[in-house]
């Protein structure tokens, strides 16, 4: 199947709510980058570090780069990017190895 597109959600001076998506890791995701766009990840799980990749869209001499691999530790959220789009691509595709890892794109 398809990856699944990730609507960003657009900051606002005045607020707005953050709404995360369940990571899927059997089809992974995807979402627009327009390099400003960053990504919450959070790991929910209790019990094991899980592990999201953001993979690199351009290749050097023909060879695939390997893709960036972050872990987090249980319960532990991070905020990732700005994604600049001449390396990542104007669609970041990010990969998951857990349902337990939550996903929340931002553009600031």
């Amino acid at each position: 199947m398809p990856r699944v597109n990730i609507p960003v959600i657009q900051a606002t001076r005045a607020g707005v709510t953050l709404t995360a998506t369940t990571g899927d890791p059997v089809n992974n995701h995807y979402v627009d980058n327009d390099g400003q766009t960053g990504v919450i990840v959070e790991n929910t799980g209790v019990t094991v570090p899980r592990t999201v990749t953001f993979r690199i869209s351009r290749t050097v001499d023909g060879l695939a780069v390997t893709p960036r691999a972050e872990t987090l530790a249980v319960g532990q959220k991070q905020l990732f990017g700005p994604f600049d789009i001449n390396e990542y691509g104007g669609k970041l595709l990010i990969d998951v190895d857990h349902a337990e890892l939550k996903l929340t794109p931002v553009r600031i």
